[in-house]
Parts: structure tokens; sequence; C-alpha cells
């Protein structure tokens, strides 16, 4: 009998053994915290994954920058230390200009126009991915950018001096271009950095300012719809490729169901986000023609400048962009 007992334990070990092996772990970290729409459409994501794989393959979403910070994600996945990751395209231009294609002031300021620059970017983005190793799993648009301040603005004159946070190379040129100081601060750090009064103005969405509590510190919001910075979602190639072919797909469908619902819930959220600023006490403002007009130069300026960097590739993504508009837009 005692022999029959360890036999049985040995197939026992045996079997969780051959479990263990069979289930897929991945991390996917992530910059922004749970409550986040991007945050809860990854974990929808993650859920769809799980459930498509029978459980094959889990996905555990790290919010709020807690396994890696936000310009830390990308390297983390390249390397294989994470296995997927989301980050947002426009950090990363000073490595490459095509990252940056979104964070062009004015370039594509409505999410029509943001879809179509995607459509023309994807091609030039999956193969760069590609050579450094990393899919692309899918994007979503952060609602339109606009400029928080405390104080009322009337052109870009008034921004000159203001402590300003720059979270991407597009946001510090910004800075530049309009004489404020520019001062590194990620999505993480930022309610702290507003507290303190490290910053006194920044660009981004009504989702940041609602997620930062940036009502508290900052009492005006100019509706500027500057650009729509994306979010990718990358995968490491190993990991996906040691995949076997089912569970790829299932991977490959989450990803596209995700894309869809995160434009959709983008556009959503951006007319919450500013009704729940309201309520905050915020002033949602429109910008003046003067302050409309000097951004637009901003834009021009960084578009050109731009289109010097990132050469062949630049101009192949232009003009498909181009091409794409609507008949009376060309």
């Amino acid at each position: 009998m005692k022999r029959r007992s360890l036999s049985f334990a040995a197939a026992a070990l045996v079997l969780a053994s051959t479990s263990s092996f069979a289930q897929t772990k991945w991390d996917l970290p992530t910059a922004y915290p749970a409550t986040n729409f991007h945050t809860e459409n990854l974990t929808q994501f993650a859920q769809d994954v799980d459930k498509a794989s029978a459980g094959k393959l889990k996905i555990t979403v790290h919010a709020n920058a807690s396994l890696f910070k936000a310009n830390e994600i990308k390297r983390a996945v390249q390397g294989g230390q994470a296995q997927i990751g989301e980050l947002l395209l426009a950090n990363f231009e000073n490595e490459n200009p095509v990252y940056g294609t979104d964070g062009i002031p004015f370039l594509a300021s409505s999410y029509a126009e943001s879809k179509r620059l995607y459509d023309a970017q994807k091609p030039v983005l999956e193969k760069l991915l590609n050579a450094q190793g990393m899919k692309l799993l899918y994007t979503v648009p952060w609602p339109p950018q606009g400029v928080y301040t405390k104080k009322e603005i009337a052109s870009v004159a008034d921004l000159r001096g203001i402590k300003w946070r720059a979270y991407s190379p597009a946001t510090a040129k910004i800075a530049e271009l309009i004489g404020a100081q520019p001062v590194t601060i990620q999505a993480a750090e930022l309610s702290q950095a507003l507290a303190t009064g490290v910053i006194e103005s920044y660009m981004s969405s009504g989702s940041t300012g609602y997620d930062s509590k940036t009502y508290e510190s900052l009492k005006y919001w100019y509706d500027t719809q500057a650009w729509l910075p994306k979010d990718a979602v990358i995968v490491n190639k190993k990991a996906f490729d040691a995949l076997d072919p089912a569970l790829q797909a299932a991977v490959v469908k989450a990803a596209a169901d995700a894309e869809t619902r995160g434009w959709a819930l983008s556009a959503e959220k951006n007319e919450w986000y500013k009704k729940a600023l309201t309520e905050k006490g915020m002033k949602i403002m429109p910008p003046s023609a003067k302050l409309s007009a000097d951004l637009r130069q901003v834009g021009d300026i960084m578009l050109a400048d731009w289109l010097k960097k990132a050469g062949a590739d630049g101009e192949a993504i232009i003009a498909a962009y181009k091409k794409s508009a609507p008949a009376a837009k060309k």
C-alpha cells in the first residue's frame, strides 16, 4: 500500500507540473491609475484573453506605474522584463520621430482626423516596432489636449516664464517655443507636483486633469483640442511567438476588440470629463482667437521640424494622411 501511495503522489506531482506549464503568465505594466479608462480597457482586454484561452494565458495588469515607470515600460517589454505593456507613443519621439507623429499640435485635432493619422502611421509604426523585437497589438487615443492654467490667458504671451509640465519631447518643445519653463513630470507624479507648486500649467486631456485632481490646484482649462496622443499596447515578439496559434489568435482578437472599444470609450469619456471637471469647480474655457492662432503657429513650426527629422517615413505618413482627407479638406 505504501508503494501504491507513493505512485499516486508521484502521478499527482506530474499532473500538477503539467498543469503549471500549460498556463502562461504575462505582466502588463501601465502608468495610469486603475480607475482611468485606458486601464479599465486593459483590464477588460486581459479578461477577454483569459476567457478566450480558457485560462491558458493569464495577463496581470500593473496599474499606476507600480511595476515600471512610464518611460521604462517600452524598454521592459523590449528586453523581456515584461511580456506586454502600455505606453504613450509620443514619449519616445527622441528615439524615433515616428513615435511622435500624434504629438504634433493641430495636425489631427478630432477623433476622425486622429483615426486617419493612425491609419497612415500604422504600417510604419508596425515595421519600427518589429525591428525592435515587438509587435503592436492596439492603440487608444487620449481625449483632445487642452491647456491647464492658474489664471485666465488670452495668448501664448501669457504663458511666458510659467513652470510648465513636460512629459514628452513634444510638450517640452512647446515649452521652448512659448517661452515657458519645462519641468519633466510623469502622470504618477502629477498630483504632488501640482500641490507643491513644482508646475503651474500643462497641456493634457480632461482625463488627466480629473485623475490627478488638477482642479484642486488649477482653475482653468482651455479646450484647445490641440492633438490626441495615443497609448499603444505592445508585446514582446518572442513572448508572442512562443504562444500556440490558437492563443495568438485569442490575443489578436481581444486586442482588436479593445481598440474598437477604447476609441469609442475615449470619445464618450471626453464629454464626461469636461462635465466632471466643471462640477469640481474648474472653468472650461474656449481659447481666444489669438490663443488659437498662436498655438497653431507653434504646431506649424513643430510639423516642419518633425518632417526634417522623420525623413522619408515622415513624408510617407503625412502624404497618406492628407490623401485620406475628405475632399472638402484637401
